[in-house]
């Protein structure tokens, strides 16, 4: 029973302070003593009040004065501990566009309009998508620990610039021809051909291994990726990972301009180890650069890119289209659809969990196709 400093009894848990204020104290549901304070009797035992049926209801949070920056680093540190370094990296950098704006703030003073108005500086409706992504999983994190009683982030609108998602790039079958004749006797030309020919990831492709190789039943396997952790000067490292899901790892049958390819690479590859030492690790991948090094996926889009620039300044009237790496895997798909490949079959190869991310994602349809499937069904009328 508390007291006034007078000794005049006041109540459960309510003390005068030796300033004439008043103080109410409480235990939450968390098991820690709280108080509220106020000047008078009347105003600290009503926030009392307020406090306990706060607890009852459980509609109080365990912490009310961290911050995004600290919530942030104890998520990465324990909620994504066995991440890749690689995805804890992409997550610092998407974070990162974040943090001037909203790392500072209390968890508890996040809300929609906070947040929002934050979100409507990025620069680009990609870079909002992705931040809400990660800003939803770190606050859906903080419910969970009881650190907000709900995500604020659910309801950010993303789409503020209000351009179409452009159409997936994928090469014509003229576009292919060209892209290979121009790469023809330098080192991109047996990924290319891999890459239109497998449909597997550039990470895959470059993360290949000679052990993966099967030439006797003619099957590529998949089973890793090449990873490239960027660094200062000689610090830039390498790292092999395993996929993300179980369907990644997979069989893939080599097709004949696959073989032959491979069959001229393992030749290519012995010529080099005689020049030069591997980087240790590496030793067995099948795809190197001049000087036995791995070659990362800026290396291809580097190439890619020169390649693309030869053709164009080659030839000014047949303008050939920015082309990504990832665009030879859409354009793998393509045709494979286009060809009659079932599409459960497809799915398989490209190592998707699911039927509808095949569909989704990697199934496009040529003009030229729209054509050819229109004029069949003239041929009804």
């Amino acid at each position: 029973m508390g007291k006034t400093n007078k000794g005049k009894e006041l109540g459960n848990a309510i003390y005068q302070r030796a300033n004439g204020t008043y103080e109410a104290r409480y235990i939450d549901r968390f098991g820690k003593q709280r108080s509220v304070y106020g000047k008078t009797i009347t105003e600290v035992g009503r926030k009392q009040r307020e406090k306990i049926f706060e607890n009852e209801k459980q509609i109080n949070v365990i912490d009310t004065k961290m911050t995004l920056d600290e919530w942030y680093d104890k998520w990465i540190t324990v909620c994504k501990k066995h991440c890749r370094t690689t995805t804890k990296r992409t997550y610092a950098i998407q974070y990162n566009r974040l943090r001037e704006s909203l790392g500072w703030r209390k968890l508890t003073s996040l809300n929609l309009i906070v947040l929002q108005d934050a979100f409507n500086e990025l620069g680009s409706d990609k870079s909002r998508s992705d931040c809400k992504a990660l800003l939803v999983d770190i606050l859906n994190r903080a419910v969970e620990a009881d650190l907000l009683l709900k995500n604020p982030a659910i309801g950010i609108n993303t789409i503020i610039d209000g351009r179409v998602k452009s159409e997936k790039r994928i090469l014509s079958r003229e576009e292919m021809e060209i892209l290979l004749e121009n790469s023809q006797g330098g080192m991109m030309y047996p990924i290319f051909v891999v890459a239109l020919g497998t449909g597997m990831r550039i990470g895959e492709i470059l993360g290949l291994t000679w052990d993966c190789v099967d030439f006797d039943n003619r099957v590529i396997t998949v089973k890793q990726t090449l990873a490239y952790l960027p660094g200062d000067g000689h610090n830039a490292q390498y790292e092999f990972h395993q996929p993300k899901t179980q369907a990644g790892f997979r069989k893939i049958p080599m097709i004949k301009k696959v073989y032959d390819v491979l069959v001229y690479q393992k030749t290519y590859r012995k010529d080099i180890a005689t020049r030069f030492s591997p980087r240790e690790g590496f030793e067995n991948l099948v795809f190197t650069s001049k000087t036995n090094n791995p070659i990362n996926a800026a290396n291809v889009k580097d190439s890619i890119n020169y390649i693309v620039a030869r053709i164009n300044r080659e030839n000014p009237d047949q303008f050939f289209e920015h082309l990504t790496p990832h665009g030879l895997r859409h354009t793998f798909a393509t045709n494979c659809i286009e060809n009659g490949m079932e599409p459960k079959t497809l799915q398989k190869i490209l190592g998707h969990n699911s039927l509808q991310m095949t569909m989704d994602l990697y199934c496009h349809v040529r003009e030229s196709t729209l054509t050819d499937e229109m004029e069949r069904i003239a041929n009804f009328m």
